[in-house]
């Protein structure tokens, strides 16, 4: 049983410490910007985009880690290629728009979604006592605000991640430029 957790023989160090950059990349813009666009204090904008980023990160290596062994062995070599060693391949170039595009896809979405079910957890206690409270005039105001804040919510998503994953691509092309250099 031992066996099953030792650490792997061959560490793919530079990916970690790579990761690790993009989440400190990530992190500082998609807090500032729900602090800027949806009015949170910097203490929950900050809870916020960690927690959105680290589940995220999380999602994604756990999707990567379970669509590996499915690919086909072409495929394999030329993503163990890239993760490894940081070569691309010819096929995995021709690839890498559209692979990038379903990423960037599926990080808003289980950001967007994960920072619904935070902000319901978080706040769940407030709304209780306050719609007892409330008239009938008063829940449909609430309504009302709680929708224009949901498209809110998503357009201001949708920009800090759009922000951060260009930051992120920036810095992976400096990578690129220095490692030619």
């Amino acid at each position: 049983m031992l066996d099953e957790l030792s650490l792997p023989k061959v560490l793919p160090v530079g990916t970690i410490v790579f990761q690790t950059l993009f989440l400190l990349v990530a992190i500082p813009i998609e807090s500032y910007i729900l602090h800027k666009a949806i009015k949170f204090d910097k203490k929950t904008s900050i809870f916020y985009a960690i927690a959105i980023n680290v589940l995220s990160t999380v999602l994604g290596w756990n999707v990567f880690f379970l669509l590996e062994p499915i690919l086909p062995v072409k495929a394999k070599s030329e993503l163990m290629s890239y993760v490894f060693f940081n070569t691309f391949q010819d096929n995995l170039k021709t690839n890498l728009f559209l692979i990038g595009f379903v990423i960037f896809l599926g990080t808003f979405v289980i950001e967007v979604l994960f920072l619904k079910i935070l902000m319901i957890i978080l706040r769940e206690g407030r709304n209780q006592l306050d719609l007892a409270e409330m008239t009938q005039r008063e829940k449909s105001l609430a309504k009302q605000k709680l929708k224009m804040q949901n498209n809110n919510l998503i357009t201001t998503m949708l920009i800090a991640n759009t922000i951060s994953y260009s930051a992120i691509s920036l810095l992976i092309l400096a990578r690129d430029f220095l490692k030619r250099s």
